[in-house]
């Protein structure tokens, strides 16, 4: 390539979803109110959990977490969907695509190890109940929390600067409604091998092993409700992890959807709805997932709504 001929942007610009023509404004609406849905769940199982003595559990303190970083998922990408379909496509700076990129992938990247930590906290109740209590105390909650916000936020740091320093020339399109992962390596007009190593290999401690990990839990969880007699306390026991079961199997599905799966043998189309189950559906289902299948969470919000 000709140097000369070489043109650095500063400003990309997002396609979104385009000839929506009268669904423009369907769609609008259905993905706000989505996001006013999961703006108000999340924020509530946050309160809750803050305040019902009866949801001081371990499990309710790692959901909280996991709130927390769905808000901020949706926070980093939903706001700027809705401007995209409103306006049929918008400018971005280099800068701030890449803080998008950041913030997006460290939300997701924390998501990976804190459902980890749950795979975890369900493996000591189910696995070591006489001895859940001492063990899963307090301290150890936090230190299990800290963990997946540094680790996330560290790793993919190192991504975003990698990225930071590919130049992107002459082609600004990005045929998404979001700084991601595969959409900015297309527009770049240098040689990507080293972001891609990169990638490949902070992919590792993020999403490899937790998902290995989880497999683990399970097993060892599985094995222990065959072992139990009753069919009563046996159902008793897997509803408590089968929530969580449903919100790794959403997660994960849509994880490998998107990147697992390469992306030249998908259309931008697909890649998008890929996209949307993972930035705008599942942050909204995950709060609706344990409310709905927890009597403690139930109890809480009755009496909150009493109060």
């Amino acid at each position: 390539m000709d140097i000369k001929n070489i043109t650095m942007l500063n400003e990309l610009f997002l396609l979104g979803f385009q000839n929506l023509n009268c669904f423009r404004i369907p769609l609008f609406c259905l993905i706000l109110l989505i996001y006013l849905l999961t703006l108000s769940g999340n924020m509530l199982t946050i309160v809750l959990v803050s305040t019902s003595h009866n949801l001081r559990s371990p499990m309710y303190f790692f959901l909280q977490q996991l709130s927390v970083c769905d808000l901020l998922q949706t926070a980093c990408t939903v706001p700027l969907l809705l401007w995209t379909i409103i306006n049929d496509g918008t400018t971005i700076s280099v800068g701030g695509c890449i803080t998008q990129f950041y913030f997006f992938n460290a939300s997701e990247s924390v998501e990976c190890l804190l459902l980890t930590v749950m795979s975890f906290d369900r493996y000591l109740a189910i696995c070591n109940p006489l001895r859940y209590t001492s063990l899963m105390n307090p301290k150890l909650c936090v230190k299990l929390t800290l963990i997946p916000w540094l680790l996330g936020f560290s790793i993919i740091l190192i991504t975003a600067n990698a990225i930071a320093t590919l130049q992107f020339c002459n082609q600004n399109t990005i045929n998404h409604y979001f700084c991601d992962y595969f959409p900015l390596l297309e527009l770049s007009c240098m040689d990507t091998f080293f972001v891609q190593t990169e990638a490949i290999l902070q992919a590792v401690p993020v999403v490899f092993i937790p998902i290995i990990l989880i497999i683990i839990s399970y097993v060892f969880i599985i094995h222990t409700l065959l072992k139990i007699v009753s069919t009563t306390g046996r159902q008793k026991a897997f509803s408590t992890c089968s929530s969580h079961l449903i919100v790794v199997f959403l997660f994960y599905g849509s994880l490998i959807g998107i990147y697992v799966v390469p992306s030249r043998k998908q259309s931008p189309t697909i890649s998008k709805v890929f996209s949307l189950l993972f930035t705008v559906v599942t942050p909204l289902l995950n709060p609706v997932i344990y409310s709905l299948r927890s009597k403690e969470m139930k109890e809480a919000l009755k009496k909150m709504l009493c109060f």
